[in-house]
């Protein structure tokens, strides 16, 4: 949700201090939404962008951890991504270039 439409440098300045201030899923969801628009606001849609992660957030605690792509907000990229990372499972056709490449490091 934070990659779309944005450089994953200034996304890598953001997500540290979001996850020092919300440790958790229950503290994000404790957390005020307008200080998570202000956190999130250089890297611009803020307002979609927090509304989208409290919902995901919200699926997430029930989530059964199967399908990454059953909880909102999440696409092919994040789908594909909790596939290669978490179940070590490459699936077909990955389109997204990073993972494309990381991929391709793995078959060397």
């Amino acid at each position: 949700m934070c990659l779309n439409l944005t450089y994953r440098k200034h996304v890598k300045i953001i997500l540290p201090r979001l996850f020092k201030r919300y440790p958790n899923p229950r503290a994000y969801l404790r957390g005020r939404l307008k200080t998570q628009q202000e956190m999130l606001r250089p890297l611009g849609m803020w307002e979609v962008r927090s509304k989208r992660i409290r919902k995901m957030t919200e699926q997430y605690l029930a989530w059964d951890k199967r399908e990454a792509s059953d909880l909102h907000g999440i696409g092919k990229y994040g789908s594909d991504s909790y596939q290669i990372f978490f179940h070590n499972h490459i699936p077909a056709n990955v389109q997204d270039k990073e993972l494309r490449k990381y991929i391709d490091k793995l078959a060397q």
